[in-house]
């Protein structure tokens, strides 16, 4: 009697570990996480132009540029920090709505959002130097040294090549829930993409490999960050007038991030 008791033990035991040799292990591919918490602080605050509906921020050569929508007010222009004015602008066809822009190889790339359109200008004079169809919508544009990384609005990425933009390959971003949707403005840092999302007060940090939203920020306080109360003006349409344009500053060692016709653009340190 003994025997079978022990025998059907036995038995218990290994069936026992045989299942926990097929439960996924802590830290593999299969366990799903949620994206940590990115807390910031706010370090320094710079006027910023009212009338600008922010499509596209972005720091290069120590210099800011900025990019808008809306027809007949998109834009793209060299502005001065300090100031949050223009140093040099180009307005593009009162019919387009400008979208967001990436400077590589002495070129800006500048989407645009229902035309169907990507227009590339020189960059030390904002004279167009080509055209290129572009298949739907064009949001957001950043790049990672060798591919034109673009949104669209969806919850895909797509690389593109930057002397032909046909796409390399398309990049899936998603939580712990899924796809994530209305994947905004995009800064690439260290292996990392940031993105607006828009309609929200989210900053997301997406691995660049794997699409994975490892990290997200809400600045819904921004305004008020740290005790001290910027106080805005009153934003023509608080729907429509979002958290929009984020530019990593590499000699600062911070991000620039403003809205859509805010006052204040905001340098920021992520925690």
């Amino acid at each position: 009697m003994k025997k079978h008791v022990l025998t059907g033990l036995a038995i218990a035991l290994i069936f026992t570990a045989c299942n926990n040799n097929n439960k996924p292990q802590e830290g593999s591919s299969s366990v799903v996480t949620s994206p940590a918490f990115m807390e910031y602080s706010v370090v320094n605050v710079f006027p910023h132009d009212t009338s600008s509906y922010t499509e596209g921020l972005l720091v290069h050569n120590n210099e800011l540029y900025e990019s808008t929508g809306r027809e007949g007010f998109s834009k793209i222009a060299q502005v001065d920090l300090s100031t949050g004015k223009a140093v040099r602008e180009h307005y593009i066809d009162k019919a387009v709505f400008g979208e967001g822009i990436v400077i590589f190889d002495n070129k800006i790339y500048q989407l645009t959002y229902r035309s169907n359109k990507v227009f590339v200008y020189d960059l030390k004079d904002f004279k167009k130097i080509a055209e290129y169809p572009w298949p739907g919508e064009g949001w957001s544009l950043t790049h990672d040294g060798k591919s034109l990384i673009a949104s669209t609005g969806t919850s895909e990425l797509q690389y593109l090549d930057p002397n032909t933009l046909q796409v390399q390959k398309k990049l899936p971003v998603t939580d712990e829930n899924g796809p994530v949707n209305n994947i905004n403005e995009l800064e690439y840092v260290d292996g990392f993409i940031y993105s607006n999302q828009f309609l929200t007060n989210n900053i997301l940090k997406i691995n660049a490999e794997t699409g994975k939203v490892v990290a997200k920020a809400d600045l819904t306080d921004i305004f008020a960050h740290g005790g001290k109360v910027y106080k805005p003006a009153l934003l023509p349409d608080p729907n429509e007038d979002v958290l929009n344009g984020i530019a990593y500053d590499s000699a600062r060692g911070s991000f620039l991030v403003t809205g859509k016709q805010w006052p204040y653009l905001f340098e920021i340190k992520f925690r």
